[in-house]
This record gives structure tokens, C-alpha cells and sequence, in this order.
């Protein structure tokens, strides 16, 4: 089943989905606090669906998820600038499925609202 926050990582320097990034889904509790909700490793599609435990609802608030993109440029044999990238988002509309994903180069990334 999905989770209600997902994310899907693409190189597009190699034109293919990003397989085994490890991702970090947090939300921040007070200012500087940030609590895991869950954690998961991208598929062969690049993609992670059930980054939720147990599929628990959302709350309005400050996410961040946090990409290891070192161990995934060191498997590739590529030498690269971004060792971890987070990225961190608010959620007010907690009906609505939040998809994120990334756009991953050796010394570059974009992101955006996906659906």
C-alpha cells in the first residue's frame, strides 16, 4: 500500500532510475527537533512507496527527507559533490498524497511537487 508522502529519484545524468538511496522522512517537532517517521531504500524503479510505518495518517507540519546520495555515486564509480541531500517541505493539505522527487546529477539536483 502507498504511503501518504512518497519520492522517486531519477540521474539524469545516466538517464535511469537511482536504485538503493537510502531516504529519511522526518518531521520536525520544534524548531530544531526532527523526529524519523521512516526510512527506505529506492526500488528498481527509483522509487519509494512505503516510506510511512505502518501506513499511519499525516499531520499538517514540516517534513524533511533526506537523501544518502554518497554510497549511491561511490557503487556508480563516479566522483560527485552532494554526499547527503535534504530536502525539507511543509504539508498543509494532509488529504492530498505528496509525492517528491528528485533529479539527481553528480554536481546537481532539482526537485519539485510531483503528484
Amino acid at each position: 500500500m502507498k504511503s501518504q508522502i512518497t519520492t522517486h529519484v531519477l540521474d539524469t545524468a545516466q538517464g535511469q532510475p537511482a536504485i538503493n538511496i537510502q531516504v529519511v522522512l522526518e518531521i520536525q517537532r520544534k524548531e530544531e527537533s526532527w523526529e524519523t517517521l521512516g526510512e527506505g531504500c529506492t526500488d528498481a524503479d527509483g522509487r519509494i512507496n512505503n516510506l510511512l510505518t505502518n501506513n499511519d495518517p499525516i499531520s499538517p507540519g514540516t517534513y524533511r527527507l533526506t537523501f544518502d546520495v554518497s554510497s549511491y555515486f561511490q557503487s556508480q564509480d563516479v566522483d560527485s559533490f552532494y554526499s547527503s541531500i535534504p530536502i525539507v517541505f511543509t504539508i498543509s493539505d494532509t488529504d492530498r498524497h505528496t509525492h517528491v522527487p528528485l533529479l539527481l546529477s553528480p554536481f546537481g539536483y532539482s526537485t519539485y511537487r510531483g503528484s
